[in-house]
């Protein structure tokens, strides 16, 4: 029963991850918007914090104060911030330590087409915002508890708001979100207390980070640049790619574009308002094997803006590639069960660095809970981190280092679309060394304290108006040892010879089920038959050869699940590349910080990148299929032609 919830759980909150069956418009964070309630008189125990403002940090040079006085969100923001700072309190309850005011102005344009038909074209504009009170201080507050029950506004702190900006309608939106906040979070605090007196041990560690400087950011707006070029026609053209292929059952190619613009006004002092955009071409095909197994592959390329998406022939030739591979795979062998070692190329490298690392280099720890569903939940998904307490110790080979960098832009002539100026949060994004020649140097971290570090490094990244948590923006996994191709294949060989196997495994690409994934059932079949594994290292590897130790031919496989690969089985590498490459994906912001983050698209998605060479892990469980395929259909599919 807790399994069955869980998943249902899983579902509901892919469900806000809007993929490529379809192309909704992008929401708030449905865990901000409350419910109706009713709010009872308590006293609090927790001394309240006075409200501080530091001297602001200004980025940039140059904004004037026309900048602002010309922008009524902003104005509206600071009038409602004043206000609230001067008279947002009640006798027993007393004032919030920090208020946040949060709004994107989103704008997007979405065409999907299937075999060179237009299923969906649009363009929207959209306006969210999402108030946060804290109560208490920044040792103990109001935030990072889960508990059943508590006041839920009739309103709550979080809703779509006007996309005109009028200033005297923002203002009226901002002022009933505070109020709901307040209350909430006075609610929350005392429950919060209730619970930690409890405790027989009470965490020690702050709830919220201090600041030194607030950051002052005002750039200009987004503003839409579509292009010239015909979206609806490229999607047309594209898709028409999958008529030369009868085997495949579906195939689909969406053009996702945004622009938006984030505010951030807090009463600490900070205050943003930063552009920024991404384009995407994201495609899948599926189809059956001969025996009833289903197949799919995807193609996904991501840029900054529409002008630098690949043209119809550059993404025309990557489809053919897919689809050619996918009908290769219907009449390729079964993997048998497998034990030895395995060579991921860089691609599928960076796929699985991003699964089995995003709990690990994770700083912040998880929320207190009342429930015991979410604890179960939190471990379900890989949430716990390997590397907590384990600071000065090797956690990878000796001659590997691990960079995460949101300042980087390129790597090599490649783009990287991990990186930003300054995180959700307020906070100047930093480089930071994770792992130096093996040895655990550090951890990502947001405003959240954790166990071994207590300030935010500026990686609080959030997507749309979630909550900020630390997260993957340009990771670099660099060695001072590595080896060119043939010598990596030989060393693979020489391996599998050891070991005394006729025939070893090259993973070239793992599996992506949010872009996979053309119908929603076919989603939710991949996703339940992961989650009872994914905490002890299941992995999805969809590009699957068998080498041949007696002559090296490769032959392609299907039906491969890597079983038990996790963070702890980087630790000794038996071999790592000169061949380093670029993995642009997207991070599933639902599953931040869980083996699951991987899972995203850019509906909703998080950019991120990561840079890696071939990996060879030298002892790796790999299962074929056992049983469960479905049955053909009856009827052959219609001519296209």
């Amino acid at each position: 029963m807790i399994r069955r919830g869980l998943a249902v759980f899983l579902f509901a909150c892919f469900a806000a991850l809007p993929m490529s069956v379809r192309a909704d418009q992008p929401v708030a964070d449905p865990a901000a918007i409350a419910a109706p309630a009713a709010l009872k008189s308590f006293s609090l125990s927790v001394p309240v914090q006075p409200l501080a403002h530091p001297a602001p940090r200004v980025l940039r040079a140059g904004q004037t104060q026309s900048a602002t006085a010309e922008d009524d969100t902003l104005r509206a923001m600071k009038d409602e911030m004043a206000r609230s700072l001067k008279r947002l309190q009640t006798a027993d309850l007393g004032k919030p330590y920090f208020i946040a005011y949060r709004l994107i102005d989103v704008q997007v344009r979405a065409v999907t087409a299937d075999f060179g038909s237009i299923v969906d074209s649009s363009t929207s504009r959209s306006r969210f915002m999402l108030v946060q009170v804290r109560m208490g201080n920044y040792h103990i507050d109001s935030s990072n508890f889960i508990t059943g029950g508590g006041f839920q506004g009739s309103i709550g702190n979080a809703g779509q708001v006007g996309i005109d900006g009028d200033y005297y309608s923002l203002r009226q939106d901002l002022w009933l979100a505070t109020d709901q906040a307040y209350k909430q979070a006075a609610d929350q605090l005392a429950r919060k207390q209730a619970f930690l007196n409890s405790l027989a041990k009470p965490p020690e560690i702050d709830d919220f980070a201090r600041i030194q400087q607030p950051v002052v950011l005002i750039e200009p707006h987004a503003e839409p640049d579509w292009t010239s070029r015909n979206w609806n026609k490229e999607a047309e053209e594209t898709s028409s790619v999958f008529r030369d292929f009868p085997d495949i059952y579906a195939g689909r190619v969406t053009y996702y574009m945004v622009y938006q613009t984030y505010y951030l006004l807090t009463s600490e002092g900070t205050e943003l308002r930063i552009p920024s955009s991404t384009a995407s071409v994201e495609a899948a095909v599926q189809t059956q094997a001969p025996d009833g197994m289903p197949l799919h592959d995807f193609y996904s390329h991501y840029a900054a803006t529409p002008a630098g998406l690949p043209s119809v022939a550059q993404v025309k030739q990557h489809l053919q590639k897919i689809s050619q591979e996918l009908v290769a795979l219907r009449a390729a062998p079964t993997v048998s069960d497998y034990e030895g070692p395995v060579l991921f190329e860089p691609r599928a490298a960076g796929s699985l660095l991003a699964q089995t690392l995003a709990a690990s280099v994770s700083g912040a720890r998880p929320p207190l809970s009342t429930v015991a569903m979410y604890n179960q939940m939190f471990t379900e998904l890989g949430g716990i981190g390997d590397w907590t307490g384990r600071i000065g110790q090797r956690v990878l080979p000796a001659d590997v280092t691990l960079t995460d960098d949101p300042t980087a832009r390129d790597f090599q002539g490649q783009p990287l679309i991990g990186g930003y100026q300054v995180d959700a949060e307020g906070v100047r994004g930093e480089r930071v060394t994770l792992v130096r020649n093996g040895l655990l140097e550090n951890l990502l971290m947001s405003r959240r304290p954790g166990p071994d570090f207590n300030q935010s490094n500026g990686h609080g990244r959030a997507a749309g108006l979630g909550t900020p948590t630390p997260a993957i923006s340009n990771l670099f996994l660099q060695t001072t040892d590595g080896l060119d191709a043939q010598a990596l294949q030989q060393k693979f060989i020489d391996v599998c010879k050891s070991d005394g196997l006729p025939w070893c495994l090259i993973v070239k690409r793992m599996d992506n089920p949010a872009l996979a994934a053309i119908h929603r059932g076919d989603f939710d079949a991949i996703l339940s038959g992961l989650i009872s594994g994914v905490s002890n290292g299941d992995r999805l590897p969809l590009i699957v050869e068998r080498v041949w130790v007696n002559d090296g031919h490769e032959e392609l496989v299907r039906g491969a699940r890597i079983i038990g690969l996790s963070v702890r089985d980087l630790r000794n590498l038996s071999g790592v590349g000169n061949d380093p490459a670029v993995f642009n994906f997207m991070q599933n912001p639902q599953f931040s910080a869980t083996a699951l983050a991987a899972f995203g698209s850019a509906q909703g998605g998080l950019p991120s990148a990561i840079v890696t060479p071939s990996l060879l892990v030298g002892d790796v469980q790999v299962n074929g299929p056992h049983g469960g395929e479905q049955r053909l259909p009856l009827v052959p599919p219609p001519p296209l032609q």
